[in-house]
């Protein structure tokens, strides 16, 4: 599954995920800037989509202020 066909709440689990592996057993520095690359663009990734949700709610915030 992408990560554009990804929740939100699932993207967030999957950083969890990744940060994780930085404090496990199967941590190794060859595979460190990876991760770390993988999970920084995963953050943006959720960054976005929360400021697309904060967007749409305060536009639907509007809105509704309007027909008041």
């Amino acid at each position: 599954m992408l990560n554009q066909d990804k929740t939100i709440d699932q993207k967030i689990e999957q950083l969890n995920q990744e940060i994780d592996w930085f404090y496990g057993d199967e941590f190794s520095l060859d595979h460190a800037t990876e991760k770390y690359r993988s999970s920084i663009k995963l953050a943006e990734e959720i960054k976005k989509d929360l400021n697309s949700l904060k967007n749409e709610v305060t536009v639907l915030s509007e809105d509704f202020s309007k027909n008041n």
